[in-house]
């Protein structure tokens, strides 16, 4: 039976640094651009989910960004994003609490959006209306109302 060639450390190193690269250079970057905004107070915060299971769930977010508020258009990117189908929830946090404030009847009072501008009907967007599909770097648009 014939033996393998021995690789020296150095050749061992370097394979692993093209798998690495090879693995990542399938990620990509997600640039979301939220208008809206209703000043330039506080910040825009933006969340990324992975499935209809976790949407909403604060926890179970894939990642999170969050910008000073701008106008007309407050820039936010999601880095490394891997390959797949996503949905996005914005908010404008004006007073800086770090939470989407409500009324007494639970409806937002600081101005909220979702990718695709998907809307719910007497409550948020439905993951699917708002899914985007991410296959490389992708910029998508967000309005908050």
């Amino acid at each position: 039976m014939p033996s393998l060639p021995r690789l020296n450390p150095a050749a061992l190193a370097a394979l692993g640094l093209a798998l690495t690269a090879a693995a990542t250079s399938h990620a990509a970057d997600l640039t979301v651009e939220v208008s809206g905004a209703k000043s330039t107070q506080g910040t825009v915060s933006a969340a990324l989910y992975a499935s209809a299971d976790t949407w909403l769930k604060e926890p179970q977010k894939l990642q999170g960004a969050r910008a000073p508020a701008a106008q007309p258009v407050t820039v936010l990117v999601f880095r490394n994003i891997p390959p797949g189908r996503y949905a996005l929830s914005a908010f404008h946090d004006e007073n800086g609490n770090e939470k989407v404030d409500t009324n007494v009847v639970g409806m937002p009072t600081e101005r909220t959006g979702f990718s695709r501008d998907a809307r719910g009907r007497m409550g948020p967007a439905a993951f699917d209306d708002a899914v985007i599909d991410v296959q490389g770097d992708t910029t998508t648009a967000i309005t908050l109302r």
